[in-house]
Parts: structure tokens; sequence; C-alpha cells
């Protein structure tokens, strides 16, 4: 028996439709069935790939009495926040509001009149244990206070809604009269510290933080305090990245994070927005001057397992791989991580003893293992691994997906757990790929290969990175409106404002890369953007637009950065780009705009918002070069991360480069090492250290 869910596009919502609990997907009508009926809601925000999800579905959302009292008493509605990231976002911050954490599954339970929430939690056990109630003790006490304490949900739903409806704006006590002289080196200063205060190891567990990693980057052009020296930091996240367990040492790709502060044992997730940011952050160290082997590698193989696993037919790439896999088809519940580790005794069986001790010499390896009895593969140290060490990674390789499976082939997806318990696999049965297109995700792709390509000098990224842009600009439209999701060739759900401002910066990112026939793409998204998000009334851009089915409660701007930039930061770097490829001071006071609306933000908050210190970068720092095609070449290898450069054909006699820093130019470059003296001048001109 399954549920309306069963025709759901989302792989998270149709592994829910075997529920016996009648899901509803968000729309008008399940809230309108809510208020009919004076039923609370149960709106219950997950993800696919998401492990206590996952947990959560086969416990308490598989139980027949809690099921049958939630039929009942509540209207429940299912949510994939992959689909809808305004409404995960205004719920989850209400859960930490109500409780002060948060996480997935988001569970909370609204007011069917005015969907304002009254209570909330993550994981809900069928039973009770882990020091949490069981869901069915719960649903029962919040119906009984639902039907008899009127006036104190009524005071709890007013409170809450100012609560929203303030932090939307801004807390009341981040508000200030704007003004620009504030947005000023010292400011910058205090952003790039923060940013690199957050890369200082803390313990467990241990995320890649790239939004922080990316603006800390920036910190190395200019003299901080010795306490907040950025590139020793930065270097040690790539190198944490690239060696510990959090990369997929044999098949290429990233996990989501470790949960040991060694950076060894990963939670097996592969989510394609981390591994589109690590790919531009490495290119962008290595274009800083930290040249490692390992970092090569890693980025090789990243792009091989996205070629290989994630990328449809069509050009773009699927969403994410779950974290866990089933050992055989009999198994009637997936095992995590199971698809990534070796036992010792395994190891031993697979390789010649030449190839073992190579790999026990390059990795940490023992017999008792380091993740419950196995292995997750870690490198003891950078550098080029040993012939030896490589082949015993093909042969370890060949093992997991099968002898033949070439590094460069397609290798099917399993689209569900069905698909993947039913296929004759030739190795291992593999994870779950979730294989929904997300616009913002696949821009933050395009990102990384566009920046790979001139890092590695690897024109292929450069293709591939241009298939994908292209499938967006030709599937992602209907009737003059840019849609965020796409199912197998069916776009679906209006774009939010992080595709919006992503998929700008991916088409910059391309002209950047030496595809200049993406700039008048970037120019009309950036246009829509601006006439569906833009808020005239308080600055910024808001996360959905006005006409968003089934809209939230509260219109929210996102600021804060998470595991993906923020949507506002991003967008006004875009803006300041754009204004030095088009010379158009239009873009300029927009971003001027954002990040005024911003301020208070920045400056009490530093640490919540690394992509609008880079906005601010940019904005301090913004350097346009107009050059030659031989010297924009050389040029483009180097770490400019305030920096537009433009191929010209007339330039003053003599001259190899104009260099200009906002509004006005600096004299005529005659030869590189000037070229490069004025560069380097302008990208860190403002008063830092």
């Amino acid at each position: 028996m399954t549920n309306r869910l069963v025709n759901s596009q989302s792989l998270y919502l149709r592994k829910h439709a075997e529920n016996p609990i009648d899901w509803w997907y968000w729309c008008d009508e399940a809230i309108e069935l809510a208020r009919q009926d004076n039923k609370p809601i149960f709106l219950s925000v997950g993800y696919s790939s998401c492990h206590w999800c996952t947990v959560m579905e086969g416990e308490a959302f598989s139980d027949l009495e809690i099921a049958d009292y939630l039929n009942q008493q509540f209207v429940p509605i299912k949510v994939d926040r992959e689909e809808r990231p305004d409404i995960d976002s205004l719920y989850m911050q209400s859960l930490q509001l109500m409780s002060g954490q948060g996480g997935w599954p988001l569970n909370v339970f609204l007011l069917p009149d005015s969907l304002v929430p009254f209570y909330g939690g993550t994981y809900f056990p069928a039973e009770p244990r882990y020091g949490r109630p069981g869901f069915l003790q719960v649903l029962t006490q919040l119906r009984d206070y639902y039907d008899n304490e009127k006036d104190k949900l009524n005071r709890i739903s007013e409170d809450m809604l100012t609560a929203l409806q303030q932090a939307a704006e801004l807390p009341a006590e981040f508000k200030q009269i704007e003004n620009s002289s504030l947005l000023n080196d010292e400011l910058l200063q205090q952003g790039l510290e923060a940013s690199i205060r957050v890369l200082q190891p803390e313990g467990a567990p241990c995320f890649p933080m790239m939004p922080y990693a990316q603006t800390a980057l920036r910190g190395t052009r200019f003299q901080l305090d010795k306490d907040f020296v950025a590139q020793p930091r930065c270097d040690q996240r790539g190198f944490d990245l690239v060696l510990g367990g959090i990369f997929d040492q044999v098949a290429g790709g990233f996990h989501r994070y470790t949960v040991d502060a060694t950076w060894t044992v990963p939670h097996f997730e592969k989510m394609l927005y981390d591994n589109g940011q690590i790919l531009e952050y490495l290119s962008n160290l290595w274009c800083s001057g930290t040249q490692d082997p390992a970092i090569a590698r890693a980025v090789k193989l990243t792009v091989s397992w996205l070629k290989r696993e994630m990328m449809a037919s069509e050009g773009y790439f699927y969403a994410a791989q779950d974290a866990d896999n089933f050992t055989s088809p009999q198994e009637r519940e997936p095992e995590e991580g199971a698809f990534y580790v070796w036992s010792a005794a395994e190891l031993q069986d697979q390789l010649t003893p030449e190839q073992y001790q190579a790999l026990e010499a390059e990795f940490h390896i023992s017999k008792a293992g380091n993740f419950e009895g196995k292995i997750v593969l870690q490198r003891r140290q950078p550098g080029v691994l040993s012939e030896s060490a490589q082949e015993a990674l093909q042969r370890l390789f060949e093992r997991r997906y099968g002898a033949g499976v070439d590094r460069e082939q397609s290798f099917p997806p399993a689209r569900d757990n069905q698909e993947a318990k039913s296929r004759d696999w030739a190795g291992r049965i593999p994870p779950v790929t979730d294989t929904k297109g997300i616009v913002a995700w696949n821009s933050l792709v395009i990102s990384g290969l566009a920046r790979a390509s001139v890092a590695f000098a690897e024109p292929e990224y450069l293709t591939m990175a241009a298939k994908t842009a292209d499938f967006i600009l030709n599937h992602q439209w209907i009737e003059g409106r840019f849609y965020r999701l796409n199912y197998q060739g069916t776009p679906s759900v209006l774009a939010q404002s992080e595709d919006y401002a992503l998929f700008v910066k991916a088409l910059l990112d391309l002209v950047e890369a030496g595809a200049p026939d993406y700039l008048d793409a970037a120019i009309n998204v950036q246009a829509e953007f601006d006439e569906h998000l833009w808020s005239d009334e308080l600055g910024g851009y808001y996360n959905a637009a006005q006409d968003t089915s089934g809209g939230a409660i509260v219109r929210e701007r996102a600021y804060t950065d998470n595991a993906t930039p923020g949507a506002n930061g991003v967008a006004a770097m875009n803006l300041v780009r754009l204004s030095l490829y088009g010379e158009e001071l239009l873009y300029l006071q927009r971003a001027e705009a954002v990040l005024n609306a911003f301020l208070p933000i920045l400056q009490k908050m530093p640490q919540a918002c690394p992509s609008l210190f880079g906005a601010l970068d940019w904005f301090q720092n913004a350097t346009l070069v107009r050059t030659t095609a031989s010297e924009l070449a050389q040029l483009k290898g180097r770490y400019l991360p305030a920096t537009v450069l433009k191929e010209v054909n007339e330039l003053p006699e003599g001259a190899i480069g104009l260099v200009c820093q906002g509004l006005s130019c600096l004299e005529p470059a005659r030869d590189r090492n000037s070229l490069l003296a004025q560069l380097e001048q302008s990208q860190s001109r403002v008063g830092i250290g």
C-alpha cells in the first residue's frame, strides 16, 4: 500500500511512499485541509542522503500505531529540503529559536491557520531511547496541548511570528543608519580574521567549511597579525582534505565530513555542492603557490568521479550519493560506508605482497581498522604515491566496481533501493544516487571545473563545465521564468536566490576561464534575478520569489554561509564583477546596497557571513586589467581573487596592459614586471595589517 508520495519526482519523498502515514507534499491543498479539519500540521523536512532521516523513515514513520494516530490527529506533510530550501530555512530558524539547535530530519508542528510552528525537534525514535521520548508520546501530548491550551498557543504563535519577522529584517539590535564609509579596511580585516579563525582545528566533527576557506585564502594577500597568517591554515585545510579519509582515495570525490578530529572516518555521503566548492578551492590554492602532487591527484580523481558517476548524458550533474549501501541483495537495510571500506584480510587477499607493503607504508593501515573493524584509507604524507601504491589502489578500484570498469567509463547510478538490489553489479552494490539536477549545486561544479581547467591546464574540464551551463541555459526556463530543479529532463520549482546567484557566478567563471560568450547570459540571468527577488524596501535578495507556490509565511534573505555560500554574498561579488566587465556603475551601486543592507551583520557577526566579506573584498579592491591575449594567458593561472581580466585589441602605444583600480587607472604598464607589480599593489591596496 502506497501513499500519494509515490508519484513524487523527489527521491526523498518517494522513499516515504510505502509508509503507512498519509503523507502530503507541501501544497495549498494540504494546508487548506488542515484548516478545514482543525488539525495541526506535522511538517517533516529532510533529504535523500540524510542518515537519520533514513533511520526515522524505517522506524517511527513505518510504525502502524504511530501512523494511525498521526493520520487521524494531524495533517502530515513531507518536504525535500533540496527542493524547497526556503521552507527548510524558515522552519530550521524556528527550531533554533525554540530549542537552540537544529539538524535533519527537521520535524516541526504548525498551527494550521498561521503556519507558525509551536513545537519542533529533529530525530524522534519510535520508542523512548537516547534520552528522547518516543514519537507517539510526543504526538499525543502535542495534540492534547493543541486542543486544550489555545491561549498559550496563540501567545506562542504571536511571539514566534514576531521573532521570525524581526529576524528576516535583521534583529532590532543590529539595525542602524546606512553608512557606506563603514565599508572599510578595518571591517574587511575583521572578516578575513574571522574566516581564518574558523579554519583553526577545534576537534570533531570536521567539515570542509569551503565558504570560510575561500575567504580565508583571500587573506593571503595581506599582512595580517601573526595570529592570523592565512597561508599555513589554508594549506593545512587543503592537505586535510586531499590526504584524509574524507577523500575517496580509491575512486575520487569527497564525503560530507568526518566524525573525528583527524579527518579519518567520514560520514560517507557524497554531496555535489561539497565537491564543486572543493574543486574550486584546491584550484585556487594551487594558483596561490601550494602545488603539491597530492592536490593535483585529488582534483583529477574528483573530476573522474563526477564524469563517471554523477554526470547525466544530457550534461547536468546529479545531486548526491547516499552514505549507506547494501552488501548483498538479501539485506533488508543498507550498511553505512560498506562501499568504501576494507578489511585488512581483504587487502591482503586482493593485493600482491609488494602492493600491500606499499599501501601499508603510505597509508594508515592496521588489522584492527579505524571504522568498526574496517579500514578507511588515509594517506600518511603528501607528495607522489609510489607506483606500487598506485597499482594497489587500481586493484581496489577494480574490486569495488568490477574488473574492466575504467575510471573514465560511465557507471550507471542506482536510482533507488530496489534498483540497487536487483541489478547485477560487477563489483560491490553501490549507494543510491539522487539523480535530480539542482541548478545551484550544478553551478558550484561549473565554477570548480572552470577554475580547475585553468589551474591544471585541462581544457576538457572547461568543456564539461560549458556543457552543464548550456544544459541549464537551454532547459531550465519555462515561459520566461528560471527553474531550480531538473528531474530527468523536466524542470521543476521556481529558482531561488542561490540558484540565480551561483549560476551568474558560474557563467562569469566560464568567461574568466576563456569562454567569453557566456557574459551576455550572465547579464540576462542577473536581470531576471533583480526583477523577481530584489528587495527595494530592505536591500538584498529574497530567498524565493513572491509567486513561488506554497510560499513561506516570512520572506527571508540569505546572508549567512553554511555548507554552501550565502546567496547575497555571492550576488554582491557578481555585481562588482559585472560592473568591471561592462564598466557599468549601476551594478556597483547595487553591490554597495547589498553590503549596506547587511552591514550590521558584517560588523557584529563576522563569523557568520564569509561570502559577504568576499564581496567586501571585491568592493574595496576591485581591479580591472585590460591586456593582450598573450599576457592574459599568463595571468589566468595566478590567484587574483578581486580582479577581472579583459582581453583588448587596443592599448596605449608601447603598453602591454592597463590596470584600473575601481574608477581610476594606473600608468600603462610597458613590461610584464611592471604589470605584475601594479596588479599586486592593486589587489591589496586597502590598509590592512
